[in-house]
């Protein structure tokens, strides 16, 4: 370890990120090897990188910025409906479609103790926001005779805990082949000084790489390699979190065959100016998103001539990807977006300090960025009450009893 040390010791000096090792003699032999394993994978050329876009403003003015179309479901005939559907059915029947859950998060928000996943909605069935997606994959089972192959991300954090709560569950019924679990990516977490922070067990503070960067971890964990040996040509990727989510939707699949694009997403209209959600656009002519953070009062309010939010399609996280452009995607990592954030961190006299005020940046990127590299997607813009019921804040907007309420209403429970 003498020689791991010393190699360690001189690569922070290079780096300037030797605050990393004053807590070292405090810590067990297993914790002293893990630091510097988990060290020396530090990638520090990126870390200067976005540390150095921390100071950065997010700015438009260069690009041209424009509404995107979108096609109304409601108001497809019932002719293009059937049209579409018997596409989107063929792929699905024939094996070609896979479903991809994002659930890297802790319920912490929610007061809950374990993956966001397994948090109990609160119904009279006391099912978990897992079990209620696997409902809907099992109801395609009885249309399509097929188990659809369930993919889901995890992290470090909590994959463990998520394969445990399924085996516990038997699988809510479903197919265990069909079901592969990988892992998110991670970066070290930075203080508003460029430091990188150690976490509350004297390791490297890391926070997941956002739902962006599951396209590089479907590279990594070999999930690409994995759909292609099954033949998949179309895969939905989603989150958690929403309880009324609709994974497998023909008409979805069978606009974006018929249109010939490499992808597709569903919207739901704002609600008002400041609702907290991206909002799908066109930039410099190429299909996009601009989150909530980095949109600006002005444009976030502008309307069109019958009164509509210019910018008013939601980008709901339900997205449609061919797996060609997966492929291309997870070859060049997206940008990067920090948020500024309260993290718990370890100081250099080995003090675990609990922030009050926001103290350090971590590194998300996001997967509607990826849209940006596609010449033209599909959006079909859906009813909130039919298909978003997010499962967000412990009170209030997008909270266990919102999603309960709209849950309920849709299954008339």
């Amino acid at each position: 370890m003498d020689e791991k040390y010393l190699r360690v010791k001189e690569l922070l000096k290079e780096n300037g990120q030797e605050q990393l090792l004053n807590n070292f003699e405090k810590l067990d032999i297993n914790k002293k090897n893990k630091l510097l394993d988990e060290i020396l994978t530090i990638n520090f050329e990126q870390i200067k990188k976005l540390y150095m876009n921390t100071k950065k403003a997010v700015s438009f003015n260069e690009m041209k910025l424009e509404p995107i179309p979108y096609v109304e479901k409601d108001k497809l005939s019932l002719e293009e409906r059937a049209r579409y559907e018997k596409i989107g059915e063929d792929i699905i029947r024939k094996g070609q479609y896979a479903v991809v859950t994002m659930a890297g998060g802790q319920g912490t928000r929610l007061g809950h103790n374990g993956p966001k996943g397994s948090f109990d909605l609160g119904l009279e069935s006391h099912k978990s926001l897992f079990e209620i997606l696997s409902d809907t994959l099992k109801e395609s089972f009885e249309k399509y005779g097929d188990y659809i192959p369930w993919y889901i991300m995890t992290s470090e954090e909590n994959n463990q805990d998520t394969i445990e709560f399924f085996e516990k569950h038997n699988y809510f019924g479903y197919e265990k082949g069909k079901i592969k679990f990988f892992k998110q990516g991670e970066l070290p977490v930075l203080n508003e000084d460029g430091k990188i922070l150690l976490n509350k067990d004297g390791l490297i503070n890391k926070a997941a790489d956002g739902h962006g960067g599951i396209f590089v971890a479907m590279r990594r964990n070999a999930v690409i390699y994995d759909m292609r040996a099954r033949g998949i040509k179309w895969a939905f990727i989603g989150g958690v979190d929403n309880v009324l989510v609709k994974m497998v939707d023909p008409l979805l699949v069978g606009l974006a065959e018929d249109a010939k694009v490499l992808a597709a997403g569903k919207s739901v209209v704002k609600a008002y100016p400041e609702e907290r959600v991206g909002v799908f656009c066109k930039k410099n002519g190429k299909p996009s998103v601009i989150e909530y953070t980095e949109i600006s009062k002005e444009l976030a309010e502008q309307r069109t001539e019958d009164g509509e939010l210019q910018y008013g399609e939601s980008h709901i996280l339900c997205n449609l990807f061919n797996i060609e452009a997966i492929d291309e995607i997870s070859k060049d990592k997206l940008p990067y977006h920090c948020a500024h954030k309260k993290i718990p961190y370890m100081n250099n006299n080995g003090e675990v300090i609990n922030p009050e005020t926001p103290n350090a940046y971590k590194f998300e990127a996001f997967l509607f960025d990826a849209f940006e590299s596609l010449d033209d997607m599909v959006i079909m813009r859906v009813k909130r009450e039919e298909e978003f019921a997010p499962v967000k804040n412990a009170e209030g907007v997008d909270s266990p009893e919102t999603a309960r309420k709209l849950y309920k209403e849709y299954h008339n429970l």
